[in-house]
């Protein structure tokens, strides 16, 4: 019979064995976001584990004197303490140098950057939202908007812009000047979207440039690293003055790499040994501290920094919460006023935990991520290992059987 349906061609399943396919060395994906908490807050070098700042706690008073030999009065102003405590963030990061080795791309290249961006996020989920936050930090900026009740709810006023307009004016009658914003992504894309009822925009940034960006003349930082919260529980905006909450830096970040040592797990356990299984270990470290410096105002001398509300705390930040939010209550404003002596992990502490104390922690999309991920090779290895047994079993097999006949012979 004829054959008319046969020739040499490209196979159609998995890769061809004679058609080479060519490894693109650059890799897909998006530039690394960095942190909006160190752009906006004050930062401030630090040259030891904490450091002590004296905020305005209680103005003078002025009288009037009553006619030409009236008796003068006494006033008096008072200081508080707020204090910076450093705390620290690390990862490793090891990779075999076979791997290395074969590898197209240069891979600490790409490591170090998202490593950075890691640090961000981290930092503006802590300082922020306070998720995750070192128990020895102050409060942070979104729950103390809530605690002090300085928020508006979006939809108060005909469209988003009112509503910060909105917010701004109830800062400003507590003292504080908004002198900047944090907003979730895509807000600069809706700012740029309102129209008036003839049709025209209302707000009109460079358009020949990126939207937004400013809003009423002060900057407004997207927070587009993972970090910001949506939905009921989070916020559409943060506005505040942002000179009163203080970032301290005791050790910029830094890489360090290792090509001897080991590394183990919290219970003295050895995972890896750099030197034996010829691996090489990239260390990050940064340690930094966070406050809030609610100095007392004129506009309201009366708020305490600190206590439980009535009256309410104040606080320089505020929020506009999302359609359908539901107001928080009134709470305490959380401030530390003295270091935690002993330290956490220090020698001092017999017995004390390794790891630091964490407020409000939670597990974030990321570390979730990295879990799974976990999980699946140590499933994949456990699976390899039994694979891997069961074929040296088949192996020896047949010489195990031989050894029994023969015993069997024998006896």
């Amino acid at each position: 019979m004829p054959t008319y349906n046969t020739h040499v061609g490209r196979t159609t399943t998995g890769s061809d064995p004679l058609v080479p396919e060519p490894l693109a060395t650059a890799i897909i994906q998006e530039a690394p976001k960095a942190s909006a908490a160190l752009s906006l807050m004050a930062s401030t070098p630090l040259s030891s584990k904490t450091q002590r700042m004296p905020v305005l706690d209680v103005l003078p008073v002025a009288y009037w004197v009553g006619g030409d030999t009236g008796m003068k009065q006494t006033t008096m102003q008072q200081w508080k303490n707020v204090v910076l405590v450093v705390e620290e963030i690390a990862c490793i990061v090891p990779i075999p140098e076979a791997y290395l080795d074969d590898a197209d791309v240069p891979l600490w290249g790409q490591v170090q950057p998202r490593i950075t961006e890691a640090v961000g996020q981290l930092i503006d989920l802590a300082v922020l939202w306070g998720i995750n936050k070192p128990s020895t930090w102050g409060e942070a900026v979104f729950p103390g908007a809530a605690k002090s009740q300085h928020f508006v709810v979006q939809g108060t006023g005909v469209d988003l812009g009112q509503d910060v307009t909105k917010l701004g004016a109830m800062m400003a009658t507590t003292g504080y000047t908004v002198n900047g914003f944090a907003a979730m992504p895509g807000t600069s894309w809706n700012l740029a979207g309102l129209r008036s009822a003839q049709g025209v925009p209302i707000y009109q940034p460079d358009m020949t440039g990126r939207p937004g960006g400013v809003l009423y003349g002060y900057g407004m930082n997207e927070i587009n690293n993972g970090s910001w919260q949506m939905g009921l529980g989070g916020a559409v905006m943060l506005a505040g003055d942002f000179t009163k909450a203080m970032i301290g830096i005791r050790r910029d970040i830094s890489f360090k790499m290792f090509t001897e040592g080991v590394i183990s797990n919290d219970s003295g356990q050895v995972i890896l040994n750099l030197m034996q299984q010829d691996t090489v270990a990239m260390r990050m470290t940064m340690r930094l501290a966070y406050a809030t410096v609610n100095p007392v105002t004129i506009m309201e001398p009366t708020k305490p920094m600190t206590g439980t509300p009535p009256p309410n705390n104040r606080w320089p930040f505020g929020a506009i919460l999302p359609v359908g939010a539901t107001p928080p209550a009134a709470a305490a404003i959380s401030v530390i006023q003295a270091p935690p002596y002993p330290y956490v992990g220090s020698y001092a502490v017999e017995g004390a935990a390794s790891e630091v104390d964490l407020d409000n922690e939670q597990e974030t999309d990321a570390m979730l991520a990295q879990r799974e991920y976990a999980e699946q090779v140590e499933s994949e290895a456990r699976e390899g290992l039994e694979t891997a047994a069961h074929r040296r079993q088949e192996r020896t097999r047949p010489a195990r059987r031989a050894a029994t006949r023969e015993r069997d012979n024998k006896e």
